[in-house]
């Protein structure tokens, strides 16, 4: 295959791409990347010497894309499918981006810093950028509720790659700070996603790992 994405089964960035992959069966080949191993990890280096995944490898055009807004993106330009995840209007393309960076930015990192702090040792942690963390995941609760009074998807009626964004940050935000029952558009939004296809399959495969997830 043309496509290999290097990833691991349980990180949130990691399950963005695949939505997208399998939100249009795009045909690729998983590589699951283990950190702890040396050679995986010089791998990964290699290719991406950040050392974050995913990393998308095309051979076919001989490009190596990070970063999962832009994995989306390549993907919607070069292996199109019936799911476009960047809308041809305009005013819609900049809507769905800055859906996209709002869930990554102020969703999925906070839940990260918490999540990162469960795994700091005593005498290491920060409980005031924990607290900070929940503040802001909570606000965003409140803005998600909100915007989704009047739509079916993150950026309108159509999937795109807000949603992609929004599934697995979200998915993670209700484990460390739950959504609670005051925002029930914000609930209903996220049983949507549950039950895409796309992110099902992601969450099936996961399930072996979840054990791993610091409680």
């Amino acid at each position: 295959m043309s496509l290999t994405l290097y990833f691991h089964p349980l990180s949130s960035f990691c399950w963005k791409a695949l939505i997208a992959l399998y939100e249009n069966d795009t045909p690729f080949t998983p590589q699951p990347v283990n950190l702890a191993d040396e050679a995986e990890r010089a791998a990964l280096l290699k290719m991406w010497p950040i050392g974050k995944f995913p990393v998308l490898r095309d051979e076919t055009r001989g490009q190596t894309i990070p970063e999962t807004s832009i994995i989306i993106d390549y993907l919607d330009l070069y292996y199109p499918g019936p799911t476009r995840f960047i809308p041809a209007d305009a005013d819609l393309g900049w809507q769905t981006r800055l859906c996209d960076r709002f869930y990554d930015l102020y969703v999925h990192l906070p839940m990260q810093e918490i999540v990162g702090d469960r795994l700091r040792p005593q005498g290491a942690k920060d409980p005031h950028g924990v607290e900070e963390a929940r503040a802001r995941i909570q606000s965003c609760y409140g803005m998600i509720d909100k915007q989704m009074d009047n739509r079916t998807w993150a950026a309108g009626e159509a999937f795109s790659l807000a949603d992609c964004a929004a599934a697995p940050a979200l998915f993670y935000a209700d484990k460390v700070q739950p959504f609670g029952d005051e925002y029930q558009n914000l609930r209903l939004y996220f049983d949507r996603l549950k039950a895409r296809p796309a992110f099902t399959r992601v969450l099936q495969e996961a399930e072996p790992y979840f054990k791993m997830f610091p409680q």
